[in-house]
């Protein structure tokens, strides 16, 4: 890259990186840095739920799976994400916020009890910090095959966004993160469009695209068992890497991912936990995933045209970086190159802020030093924001033995994450005994540790591939999971109602009402309960009387996913 390039990139970044260290002045109170005071208006939600979602290794690892696997993970930005996002706005988030709760793991002893919160949190910080790796291979590879550098610099790079990512989000918590990821994603959504438009004009556009990947029949390298070039551009095409995987379990599975994100992740729930009204929260979910939608359906294209541009191009990971080196100009590279970067920075803080909550009220203030002042909780987050970042870097040594780099997350995906997606489902929509929770972990997680022991460390002859496959895997963990809270709802013993249930709905008064025996009791008296009570009573949504209908959540998700079944069924399927 050109000296302008890399003044593009440092300057934009270092700009937003700058305005959040200055919005990060001013936090106090453990209610301002875990949750912004449940303050922020739903445009600034959404456009940081989406900041989060679109990090760099999803343009990274997006466009290398597309490459070779095709157009199936289209199901994950369409359905997936709108399945997701509705799953958490209008069920399981609105129920940990009426409960006066900080995070989704804390939900977990409100409905399940202690056991259940403690594992639920450590599955969270797993899953999330293996995300962290993917990001932090990502910008590497974007960093080495785009901008240049040696492999040492590039690394010493990483460190330092990793450092000061974590220095604006330790001092500021969610305000800090929000009022950056609002500028971060003004330059991914630019950073992303500039690639899409380069790569599809010197294509040609979509129809000489298709033309030259029907020219390549079954001849270019790297593409999945049993696909042709052509049949890249169809969903259910792809049927797994050994060929005999059904379709609609892969599209099932790309659902259960994409709502796990949305609900089982404490870096999106933190967001929506942190608007001003429920009302808010709602619109944000909608914002996040329909502008997530917008610009994954383009960069999506990017792995079709890379194939049809470079049929024999073996390295799936590295076809964004190589397709920015390609196509580009100088200024318009250093600006995708920004786009990466700060799509790198928005989710390194997210992560950190959303992760440390997890750990500061989840595991240290519950179980390990209970009742000291609010000051030094809010220490103990702030340390702890720096040292979930640096423990991304342990996951890469599994991100690198996979064939991609998304094969890695899905692996590691199916063995807690979609389990935990079951138990919050259960506990929010039924009113069952607090012993259903654990059960289904217990069950669900054994399963997906065998799973992934067969999958990943060594291969258990006895063991068939319909039951233990990557893809398989996320059904399986539903019905493992759902099979252990059957057991515990119906057991002769344990089936008397124990559990304390929060209603996701709207059934409370408007305005300002918080509905009666929404507070939780856990930790009466000590600093977890005395926080929660900081939060102040709960907003159904801001307007006067009701909502208007052209302002109703439900009708634009209505809308998203009429879009979605059009476009997986009647477009590309």
């Amino acid at each position: 890259m050109s000296a302008l390039d890399w003044l593009i990139v440092l300057g934009l970044n270092g700009a937003i990186i700058a305005y959040g260290l200055r919005r990060a002045r001013g936090t106090t109170t453990s209610g301002e840095w875990f949750l912004s005071s449940r303050a922020l208006p739903w445009w600034a939600v959404g456009l940081s739920l989406f900041a989060t979602n679109m990090d760099n290794s999803e343009f990274v690892s997006a466009t290398g799976t597309i490459a070779s696997e095709g157009l199936h993970f289209l199901s994950a930005h369409t359905f997936g994400g709108l399945i997701g996002v509705t799953i958490a706005t209008f069920v399981i988030v609105p129920a940990i916020y009426r409960a006066g709760l900080y995070t989704n793991s804390e939900y977990l002893e409100h409905r399940f009890g202690p056991g259940t919160r403690v594992l639920g949190a450590l599955i969270q910080i797993q899953y999330r910090t293996s995300v962290l790796g993917l990001m932090i291979w990502a910008v590497h590879l974007t960093l080495v095959g785009v901008g240049g550098l040696r492999p040492e610099l590039s690394w010493a790079l990483i460190v330092s966004l990793v450092l000061l990512s974590g220095v604006y989000t330790a001092v500021g918590g969610l305000r800090a993160v929000v009022a950056t990821d609002v500028l971060q994603s003004v330059l991914v959504m630019a950073g992303g469009l500039a690639v899409c438009v380069a790569v599809w004009r010197t294509m040609g556009g979509w129809g000489a695209m298709v033309a030259q990947l029907e020219s390549l029949g079954t001849t270019a390298e790297g593409l999945a068992p049993g696909l042709a070039a052509a049949d890249l551009t169809h969903v259910g095409a792809f049927r797994g890497r050994d060929g005999t995987t059904s379709p609609a379990v892969i599209f099932i599975a790309w659902i259960l991912i994409s709502s796990g994100w949305w609900t089982v992740s404490h870096t999106s729930t933190q967001r929506m936990m942190g608007a001003r009204s429920l009302w808010d929260m709602k619109m944000a979910g909608v914002l996040g995933a329909g502008v997530s939608l917008v610009i994954l359906l383009f960069t999506d294209m990017l792995g079709l045209f890379g194939r049809a541009q470079f049929p024999d191009f073996a390295r799936p990971d590295e076809m964004y970086p190589h397709l920015i080196s390609t196509y580009l100009g100088i200024g318009a590279k250093g600006l995708v190159v920004a786009g990466v970067v700060s799509a790198a920075v928005s989710t390194f803080d997210s992560m950190g802020s959303s992760m440390s909550a997890v750990f500061t009220r989840d595991i240290y203030a519950r179980f390990i030093s209970r009742d000291r002042d609010d000051a030094h909780y809010l220490r103990v987050g702030r340390l702890a924001t720096v040292a979930i970042l640096v423990l991304g870097f342990a996951c890469l040594p599994l991100i690198l033995r996979a064939p991609t780099m998304l094969a890695a997350f899905r692996s590691v995906t199916s063995v807690f994450v979609t389990p935990l997606l079951i138990v919050y489902l259960v506990g929010a929509v039924t009113r069952t005994n607090r012993r259903v929770g654990m059960s289904g972990l217990a069950t669900g997680g054994l399963y997906g540790i065998v799973g992934f022991v067969d999958r990943e460390v060594v291969d258990v002859s006895w063991l068939p591939s319909w039951l233990t496959g990557q893809w398989e895997a996320f059904v399986w963990a539903v019905a493992f999971t759902a099979a252990g809270c059957a057991l515990a709802a119906f057991h002769p013993r344990w089936r008397r109602t124990t559990g304390t249930v929060a209603s996701g709905g709207d059934a409370s008064p408007p305005g300002d009402a918080s509905p009666p025996g929404a507070v939780s009791s856990i930790g009466a008296g000590d600093w977890l309960a005395k926080s929660s009570g900081e939060l102040g009573p709960i907003r159904l949504h801001p307007f006067r009387e009701r909502v208007p209908l052209l302002a109703s959540p439900a009708l634009y998700t209505g809308v998203l996913l009429a879009i979605s079944a059009w476009l997986v069924f009647g477009v590309f399927w």
